[in-house]
């Protein structure tokens, strides 16, 4: 197909879609075939099928991995076709991408109650409608040795040692596990399996998406175009978004979670999350660059709307709305929320009508172990009755009515029963 023989509304049209594409993207590869598999998708009529790999590897997503859900959702409303792989498959072994250290496997039921969890908060993004979801076990699995051997023998160790993890440990004579070598291979099948035309992935994923590539030429399919996304660095704005660091806004989250996370979020990241996180306008993007630039806009006020933004999209615009209230008048009118939540004290839980600060702390569940108690009790993070406690040691006796406060945004009110 010629460029030449298109009309001149359907060149417009690849032009629309290629604008699109690219807008964010940090590489296609190559950019000549991504034109191309778009021109002919506009002429035959035919969607493009765009894939994207996700190991269910922990239970929850959050908006470090929305960048690339962001990125599906612009094709699905170009026509196409998503192609949600969970690796149930791939999952038991764990990405080594960016490890330096062999991951731990996971179990068959942990990759099945997580892929589940997935499955449910995906389509707070994804147009269900317009999502194939499949599980690489079906044709991973039932592979022979034989099989596994004859796709091993595609690659070599050369090629698999370019991976700069994969470097970076054999330079220091830290252990590479053999297994791990099938991942960026198993991840490659699944584009050969799909006959998958795109796949998307973060910058540090750019190896595993041209090994599908590579595969797809060996196994005689056309090979798929490789699109890297940015990755978008977590609340403390220097490593890459993740739960395992604490560092993560949730997408499922509750608003007020959500809402006051995102105000904690660096200053200097606030449009990167705003243009990769959110799906406001380019152009409403542009003018709000330009007031942060020339002073028309308060850095506070931005963040204010990039949070109400990010709630909106997971929870509802009244959500937004509420979480937004209860964050001006909690911490810039530095008042109670309205609505705070009962917890009931039993009183045979009590000695001598008290109980530790330590103890109440976990269960009304404020604080994961004793330890997280002591440190948050230790950091000024508690108060009782609007007054702050520090003493570890300390014991109350509760009352009805009574408000115990940890951190900026976890109430409860006590109720005895």
């Amino acid at each position: 197909m010629k460029w030449e023989l298109l009309s001149m509304v359907q060149r417009q049209e690849v032009e629309r879609q290629m604008e699109v594409i690219s807008r964010g993207a940090v590489e296609i590869v190559p950019e000549d075939e991504m034109k191309y598999k778009v021109m002919l998708s506009v002429v035959t009529g035919e969607p493009l099928r765009v894939k994207l790999g996700m190991d269910p590897s922990a239970p929850d997503l959050h908006v470090g991995h929305t960048v690339v859900l962001q990125k599906l959702r612009q094709f699905q409303e170009l026509g196409h076709q998503v192609q949600l792989i969970i690796g149930d498959f791939t999952g038991r072994i764990g990405d080594p991408t960016g490890k330096s250290e062999t991951r731990k496997q996971l179990s068959e039921e942990e990759v099945k109650h997580h892929a589940e969890t997935y499955k449910k908060q995906i389509y707070k993004v994804l147009n269900p409608d317009k999502t194939k979801i499949y599980y690489n076990s079906e044709w991973l699995a039932p592979m022979t040795f034989a099989e596994v051997v004859s796709l091993s023998a595609k690659v070599t160790v050369a090629r698999m040692l370019e991976r700069d993890d994969f470097t970076k440990r054999y330079q220091n004579g830290l252990p590479i596990s053999i297994h791990e070598f099938f991942y960026p291979l198993m991840q490659g099948m699944d584009s050969v399996a799909l006959k998958t035309d795109v796949e998307l992935g973060g910058t540090d994923q750019k190896f595993n998406l041209l090994m599908g590539r590579t595969l797809q030429k060996e196994y005689g399919t056309e090979a798929q175009v490789a699109i890297t996304m940015p990755i978008i660095e977590g609340l403390d704005g220097v490593q890459k978004m993740s739960k395992s660091l604490g560092n993560y806004i949730g997408i499922d989250e509750e608003p007020n979670e959500i809402y006051g996370k995102t105000m904690s979020v660096p200053d200097e990241l606030m449009l990167k999350y705003y243009r990769l996180a959110t799906d406001v306008r380019s152009e409403d993007l542009n003018k709000l660059e330009t007031g942060l630039q020339d002073g028309s806009v308060h850095p506070r006020d931005a963040k204010m709307g990039l949070a109400h933004t990010l709630v909106r999209m997971y929870h509802g615009m009244e959500a937004a709305d509420a979480a937004q209230q209860h964050f001006v008048t909690v911490f810039q009118q530095h008042a109670l929320p309205e609505e705070i939540e009962d917890f009931v004290v039993a009183e045979e839980t009590l000695e001598n009508g008290k109980i530790g600060l330590i103890k109440l702390l976990t269960q009304l569940g404020f604080a994961a172990s004793n330890a997280e108690a002591r440190r948050s009790i230790q950091q000024g993070a508690v108060k009782w009755n609007e007054e702050k406690w520090t003493d570890i040691y300390g014991e109350i006796t509760p009352q009805d009515g009574d408000i115990i406060q940890v951190g900026k945004r976890k109430f409860a009110r006590l109720k005895l029963s």
